[in-house]
């Protein structure tokens, strides 16, 4: 490396060993405070549009009738326009007989004679009253008497019956609707009933979206080593239609401050507000907040907030528009907009704020947080025996599936280090079209089991899954918090599957057979053509081989820990919660073995030394077996439509006790 080199590479590792530390961490409130005050969130001017395309937007004005609707005085069904007077004391046995006008008022046919005493004029349901007449008699009342012409009416009729008046509906100038009305279908109806072809709505606010940093890769692009897709981008798009907005996508831009810098002037001048995901955080290369500060009085107004997660958000004003850089971690990234950024969208396009509907639910097990900074918790609710449960999912910051996983969220007050267990918490839902699922499945993951809630779902069953591991299902089946513990435990002492960890009232349904093995990268002589118990054996004598272990409380990891002994080698401590992340690691070079099953192995194209067939069941509650949703679920197992797909993964149908 030339000395240039070297001077370079040692500037950039000092400038990341810095890590330029936060403005002022502000707390969510006062951020909240700051940002409102610098820029007013009230509604865009008006812009006029055709009646099709206003579908969802706001009227930026009251809207006042410019004609009667009705326009005229109209029948309201089929019969005969006639004077009331000439019915007066009708009936069945002494019926009154009128002559018939010679004319048929037909919709949109206009009256050419007047109904004079004795006459009547038939008419249909929308048709015109015509002159003379003061109402209408059903045809069901009435015999017509083609001889004479005539019809005779066997039932009086008052003055006004079955006549709708010119202006009930709406009057000539009258406000049929008011300013901040969202427009829907039945506002578009009303509309055009006035004879309205167009109309004034709030403008949409243009919402310029970035993403940044070096990592990130457009999805549909093939994806490099160390890099990861832009997930950001799509969701925040997204939410800002979803909220009233017009997304303005410009993609991706790297890690440069020149770069950046043209970018965010270009957004600026593109968007009513610019919102920027990434380079926020103390990293070398999150330079965002320096560009801020060239951009234009105020500038940055916080950078830091006690939440959790978003501590890295960044709230800024340029050119009296309205720029905020999310944290990149895409929980985090949509945390602090949906706190920050939607109050701001929703009030510029004139819409009222959301309505959030919260769910009271228990907390099952005691949870930690940060003392000082609001925490937000994603969280599944199920159904326990004493009403709802609030489940924290195990997902942290960077996770892209929290919020499509999550029926909603609740908040630990920054004033507190944790919540204790049973107690109530505040859940508030993800969308209004978030309902509680019809069967929720707690413990170990698996491919299989993808497939078979799969197919309860096709027979209109809602089912959540949390991974926690087979101890951990078993754990919230205890407590109540799950239909299903899915679980794959060996017993050391029996040598049995899953059955000697039920408890009394609790029952085990056969799920499937899978082979747990030893993964490792083709080629590595350490493990190629061995038997597992060798190549874990070869592997613990070299100082040099990393391990990718498994949490504690899977199946997998009592597995594990039966191969290893008490040893500790090298990659011990890092313990993910998949078989997939295990060959993730393996296959990436981070680790260089680890266990997981078959299908898995083969998905990553690794090595596999089969280590042993494990039973993986599930335990439920025998009081709960006919609850709908349980039963079709064990109904499913031993299917053929079931076999069929879990034989193609590669498993064997049919678990249960060996």
């Amino acid at each position: 490396m030339s000395a240039e080199r070297e001077r370079e590479f040692a500037r950039r590792l000092a400038a990341a060993a810095r890590q330029e530390q936060f403005l002022t961490v502000m707390s969510r409130e006062e951020a909240l405070d700051a940002f409102c005050a610098a820029i007013p969130h009230t509604a865009l001017p008006a812009e006029t549009l055709p009646l099709a395309e206003s579908l969802g937007r706001v009227l930026a004005r009251d809207v006042a009738s410019p004609i009667d609707v009705p326009p005229f005085d109209r029948a309201l069904v089929d019969g005969f326009a006639l004077r009331a007077a000439d019915t007066e004391g009708a009936n069945t046995a002494r019926p009154r007989r009128l002559t018939l006008n010679r004319e048929i008022l037909a919709c949109g046919v206009a009256p050419t004679r007047t109904v004079a005493a004795g006459t009547a004029t038939p008419i249909a349901t929308g048709g015109v009253v015509p002159r003379g007449a003061d109402a209408v008699v059903m045809v069901e009342q009435t015999e017509f008497l083609e001889d004479a012409l005539a019809v005779d009416v066997t039932a009086p009729v008052r003055p006004g019956q079955f006549v709708g008046y010119a202006g009930a509906d709406m009057a000539f100038g009258e406000t049929v609707l008011r300013k901040g009305t969202v427009v829907t279908a039945r506002e578009i109806g009303m509309l055009a009933a006035c004879g309205l072809d167009e109309i004034a709505v709030v403008r949409r606010p243009r919402v310029a979206v970035l993403s940044t940093g070096d990592e990130l890769v457009a999805p549909g692009k093939d994806l490099r080593p160390g890099a990861i897709y832009d997930s950001n981008g799509a969701i925040v798009a997204a939410s800002v239609a979803e909220n009233g907005g017009e997304p303005v996508p410009l993609g991706i831009v790297r890690d440069d401050e020149a770069a950046l810098e043209g970018a965010l002037r270009d957004a600026l001048a593109r968007g009513d507000l610019v919102v920027l995901s990434g380079g926020t955080s103390k990293g070398a290369g999150d330079v965002s907040h320096r560009v801020l500060s060239r951009l234009g009085s105020p500038g940055i107004l916080v950078h830091g907030v006690a939440l959790k997660p978003g501590k890295p958000l960044c709230l800024a004003v340029a050119e009296g528009k309205a720029v905020v850089v999310l944290p990149g971690f895409p929980t985090s990234a949509m945390f602090t907009f949906h706190e920050f950024v939607v109050p701001l969208v929703r009030a510029l396009a004139g819409l009222p704020p959301r309505e959030e509907e919260a769910v009271r639910a228990r907390l099952p097990q005691r949870l930690t947080s940060e003392l000082g900074r609001t925490e937000f918790v994603m969280a599944s609710l199920a159904q326990g025996a004493d009403g709802a449960v609030a489940l924290p999912l195990p997902k942290g910051s960077g996770s892209v599936t929290a919020f499509s996983q999550a029926d909603g969220f609740f908040a630990v007050p920054a004033a507190r280090s944790g919540m204790e267990a049973g107690e109530m918490v505040s859940v508030v839902r993800l969308g209004a079209g978030v309902r509680p699922p019809d069967l929720t499945v707690i413990g170990s993951h698996c491919v299989g089991l993808d497939r078979v809630v799969g197919l309860l779902a096709e027979q209109g069953f809602r089912a959540r899954t949390v991974w926690v591991g087979s101890a951990g299902g078993l754990a919230a089946l205890r407590r109540g918090e799950c239909d299903l513990a899915a679980m794959h435990l060996l017993d050391p002492e029996t040598g049995r599957y899953n059955a000697p960890f039920l408890e009394p009232g609790m029952a085990l349904a056969p799920g499937w057979r899978r082979l747990q093995g030893v993964v490792f990268r083709g080629g590595d002589a350490r493990f190629e053509g061995r038997s597992a118990a060798e190549a874990v054996s070869a592997a613990l004598a070299d100082p040099d081989a990393v391990m990718v272990n498994r949490n504690a409380g899977s199946g997998t990891r009592l597995l594990v820990d039966g191969l290893i002994g008490a040893t500790r080698p090298a990659g011990f401590w890092n313990q993910p919660r998949s078989h997939n992340a295990v060959a993730a690691a393996v296959a990436q070079g981070r680790a260089d073995w680890g266990v997981a099953i078959s299908s898995v192995a083969e998905a990553y194209g690794l090595g596999f030394l089969p280590l042993a067939q494990e039973h993986y069941d599930f335990a439920y509650r025998e009081a709960e077996r006919e609850k709908p949703a349980l039963a079709a679920f064990l109904a499913l197992l031993g299917t053929r439509e079931a076999d069929a797909a879990l034989t193609e993964l590669g498993f064997e149908p049919g678990g249960g006790d060996p």
